[in-house]
């Protein structure tokens, strides 16, 4: 029963996200999975010009659907800025509306569907700061990220384009149909990974195809090499990387060419990611998410894991520990895997100095009890070195940091003792 309370008490903490704490909200990290996108450059016919191709996912679970008759209807704005680097002078902008319309209410409601829609355009080399938004039209839900991309040169002798991974590739009349995989989750593509990248050269050559695949400690786990002809102008190249099986973690595919003589011509890297379904999309280092549990995992538990012989071992380990505190084991969905995570990665994003965020006194506290109600902050009193103290209404309780170095390496000064504080599920 009082495992229970613990479980429960950390999922009713969780709506205190809504509240203005810390900013919290503004910096929701389940966000940046509302939409993806992906950035790729291209060769144009224009002189001077590249041209970038920007594709968008954007999941149903993003769009709200109304009932029409038979049918289920959703539609999306996207407005596309495109500036230059400094972000104060607006290169070039799109707007357009998609509409989707499905006839299953479950449809909308399924983690594998969504939209995709894409649109070009044509920029001269450099940087470039760009902002994409997506609104749901009927509830004015506003989405936004901001990337700063690197437009590349594509008027060399031999170039190569960016990579777009693929989810579905089919055969119709002798031509391959794609469906782009933008988000670069790779873990649920079966039968290898395929992928197309394009190369442009100023006359026929022979080279050598290298491909490789890093995991996220930079060790190379697949290598293979193809000999091909490459004729004069556009050459197009799908390519499945086959024996790849891809445990929980970051990735980066590096494509080299190189002549005869083993010298690089041009080189293209693409970075993806396998996040298995139930997952927190914020978890993609194994190793440090089991790290990372030490609030809520006993010892015993965490060496477990961490001693586990090989990586699908030790990821089953973890999973099975999440699903023995899944309150709602019957969905797809464990509130409290992903109200965890989420609390790791902001701690991460926000209070890490000399440590990782998740292992500062605040981090602690904002794991175990959430972001606070009310923030107040000292950091210039002429008699005391600068603190902040949060509170908490709904346990009143406020908790003290000072920083003691004067370099933000805020300690707690205020006891966090008790059960209540401690929400560790021991079995």
């Amino acid at each position: 029963m009082k495992k229970l309370f613990l479980i429960l008490l950390f999922i009713t903490n969780a709506s205190l996200i809504k509240a203005q704490v810390e900013l919290a909200e503004q910096n929701n990290t389940n966000n940046k999975n509302m939409f993806y996108q992906d950035l790729l450059n291209f060769p144009s016919s224009k002189k001077d010009l590249t041209r970038v191709d920007v594709y968008l996912q954007i999941p149903y679970k993003s769009i709200q659907f109304l009932k029409s008759d038979k049918q289920f209807t959703g539609s999306y704005t996207t407005t596309i800025s495109i500036f230059n680097k400094k972000k104060n002078k607006l290169i070039e902008e799109k707007i357009w509306k998609e509409n989707i319309t499905t006839g299953n209410f479950h449809e909308t409601i399924s983690k594998d569907n969504f939209s995709l829609t894409a649109r070009s355009f044509y920029l001269s080399p450099g940087k470039y700061t760009i902002r994409t938004s997506v609104e749901d039209i009927d509830s004015k839900r506003d989405y936004t990220k901001k990337v700063v991309f690197n437009v590349r040169n594509m008027k060399d002798s031999l170039s190569v384009s960016d990579i777009l991974l693929i989810s579905k590739y089919s055969q119709e009349k002798g031509k391959k149909k794609v469906i782009p995989n933008i988000s670069r989750n790779v873990a649920n593509i079966k039968n290898g990974l395929p992928f197309f990248f394009e190369v442009y050269s100023s006359n026929p050559r022979n080279v050598n195809i290298q491909y490789a695949i890093y995991d996220n400690h930079n060790k190379r786990i697949f290598y293979e090499t193809e000999r091909k002809n490459i004729n004069k102008g556009e050459n197009r190249i799908f390519h499945i990387v086959h024996d790849s099986s891809f445990s929980l973690g970051n990735y980066k595919l590096s494509i080299d060419l190189k002549n005869k003589n083993n010298v690089l011509l041009a080189s293209v890297q693409k970075r993806f990611f396998s996040q298995w379904v139930g997952v927190p999309s914020t978890v993609r280092d194994l190793g440090k998410a089991i790290k990372e549990m030490v609030y809520i995992a006993s010892p015993s538990a965490i060496d477990s894991m961490q001693e586990a012989k090989t990586k699908d071992e030790k990821l089953k380990l973890f999973l099975a520990f999440w699903k023995k505190i899944d309150p709602t084991p019957n969905t797809q969905n464990n509130p409290v895997f992903d109200e965890y995570f989420r609390r790791v990665a902001y701690a991460n994003a926000h209070f890490t100095q000399y440590i990782n965020g998740w292992r500062t006194d605040r981090g602690m506290v904002f794991i175990l009890l959430g972001p606070p109600n009310s923030v107040d902050r000292h950091p210039f009193d002429i008699d005391s070195k600068p603190y902040v103290v949060w509170e908490y209404y709904s346990l009143n309780r406020n908790f003290v940091f000072v920083d003691e170095t004067g370099f933000g390496d805020y300690r707690l000064v205020t006891p966090l003792t008790g059960d209540l504080y401690r929400f560790r599920y021991n079995h």
